[in-house]
């Protein structure tokens, strides 16, 4: 029978016996072979690319792409929202622990124990594209010419040193990273650090049309954009395969603290590691308060009995404003996690991970319209026993993503201090200003730091827009609200040693040397 007549068969079959509780109708049966058909082709397309793979090269990608044809077929049977809003259960009162009830561990020989059980896990698989650096993001200068792997080693090398622990650094890399990174690294040679590295996996982006993959042959040279590293909640699966998460536990490692790297406010915390180990939990986040300005974050809900992650994508559009609400929804997540390994061995053995796809519609250079399926590393919360969040301070939240989140880290609001930052005490109140920089000035680290003298102080500042052609003095000082909009065409010079409190300034503004 030719596969054309087995489908008629199908077609005109009566319905079967329900399946997922819904009577089978023809148009059911006739998606259900559509679904199977493409999972079908895809397999075919992955197994063509996989014979223009060299022998010895071939059992990396054969398990990336067993991790895609999982997530693909995921994606093709998915029914329905993955959360039904009137589900959201009440959290708990203990499901969020206030960082301030956490006790200090206190003596040098119990900390260093402690120590001794912890794994750092940096997420490294980003280029500084969006910023206007080539190579890995990790890689940026962000204060006093250190960059943030360099801040990174420096945190965990003063650990080790002051407590005599051994807490190695862990850089997760894509194929984007990799292998400027093993370059780079080899500095830190003489570092009190291990630093070991692995990569997430390599998936073939697809078609938005044929849902099959765009790549002609397994090799990335030959097109770099059919390929993309799938999010960080590729993390579990791609440490597993790597074998180091064995290879820690086997050390008597119980705790892993990730965070991506370019928060540079994700330091090892002995309080929440403390927490960790003597509640036993195996799965802990970081949330902080919410503002107007983090309405896009993920929160921590309680849904099926689990606590879990809520994401802006998962939400219906009818309830984008309860989602968005400071007051419904008081925390946000800041991808601070600390997870057990002997639960992630657990659940990546009893292949019970379930993460919500994230898909990311792109566009190509040539236009061309295709899907990434990615997950995120929160989302994996529910699949894990005894998960908590803790409410932590805003400080452990300082993200580099655009020269506005630079232009704060490089002034004088903070100071460093053996690799952390630390907020000047002469900050009158914590919270960190507001900034906003143009993107046609000021999107790119080498034009940001063109357009000033030096970095103003801050220390006084509110908020801060800047739009059009600005450049700074050496010695501003910027207070309150100042808004500063040059027009097209117009340029605006603010002299150095200016002071501007709570000034808008636009128009024309040069001040020439004579």
């Amino acid at each position: 029978m030719s596969d054309n007549q087995k489908k008629a068969e199908l077609l005109t079959a009566p319905p079967r016996s329900r399946l997922f509780g819904h009577q089978r109708s023809p148009s059911m049966e006739f998606k259900e072979l559509t679904k199977k058909d493409a999972q079908l082709s895809l397999a075919i397309e992955l197994d063509k690319l996989l014979k223009t793979m060299p022998e010895g090269h071939k059992q990396v990608v054969e398990k990336d792409f067993d991790g895609f044809k999982k997530l693909f077929g995921k994606f093709i049977n998915e029914t329905g929202p993955s959360v039904h809003w009137d589900r959201i259960e009440k959290l708990p009162q203990d499901a969020i622990l206030p960082y301030a009830s956490l006790p200090c561990p206190a003596d040098k020989e119990s900390i260093r124990c402690m120590l001794d059980q912890l794994v750092v896990i940096k997420l490294n698989g980003g280029l500084g594209t969006s910023m206007g650096c080539s190579g890995p993001k990790s890689v940026i200068p962000v204060r006093n010419d250190l960059t943030f792997l360099d801040l990174t080693v420096q945190q965990i090398e003063y650990l080790n040193k002051k407590y005599n622990a051994n807490v190695p650094l862990v850089l997760m890399n894509s194929f984007n990273t990799d292998d400027d990174t093993m370059k780079i690294i080899r500095k830190y040679s003489g570092f009190n650090v291990s630093i070991k590295t692995f990569n997430q996996s390599r998936y073939p982006r697809i078609n938005k049309e044929s849902l099959m993959p765009i790549a002609k042959s397994c090799s990335t040279e030959d097109d770099k954009e059919a390929w993309y590293p799938p999010g960080h909640g590729d993390f579990y699966q791609a440490f597993s395969n790597s074998g180091l998460l064995e290879e820690f536990v086997d050390q008597g490692k119980k705790y892993c603290f990730i965070s991506n790297i370019d928060n540079l406010g994700a330091t090892v915390d002995l309080n929440i590691l403390n927490m960790c180990l003597n509640l036993n939990r195996e799965f802990v986040m970081e949330v902080t308060d919410k503002t107007r300005a983090d309405v896009k974050g993920g929160t921590l809900i309680q849904y099926e009995g689990k606590l879990r992650l809520l994401e802006a994508a998962q939400v219906p559009k009818e309830h984008t404003e309860d989602f968005k609400s400071v007051k419904k929804f008081n925390v946000f997540n800041t991808n601070n996690l600390w997870i057990s390994l002997p639960a992630i061995q657990r659940v990546v053995g009893e292949n019970t991970l379930d993460m919500e796809i994230i898909v990311n519609p792109k566009q190509l250079n040539e236009g061309l319209n295709v899907y990434q399926l990615e997950t995120a590393v929160g989302a994996a919360m529910k699949c894990f026993d005894d998960a908590s969040g803790i409410n932590v301070p805003r400080s452990r939240f300082l993200p580099v993503k655009k020269t506005s989140d630079l232009l704060l880290v490089m002034s004088s609001l903070y100071s460093l201090d053996n690799g952390s930052l630390i907020m000047s005490p002469k900050r009158m109140f914590p919270s960190t200003p507001l900034i906003k920089l143009g993107d046609n000035h000021f999107k790119k680290v080498s034009a940001f730091l063109s357009r000033f003298g030096s970095i103003p102080d801050l220390l006084e500042l509110d908020h801060l827009t800047v739009s059009g052609d600005v450049t700074f003095g050496r010695g501003v000082s910027l207070r309150g609200t100042v808004i500063i909009i040059a027009n097209h065409g117009d340029r605006i010079d603010i002299p150095a040693g200016a002071i501007l409190e709570n000034k808008i300034v636009s128009g024309n503004l040069r001040i020439l040397d004579h």
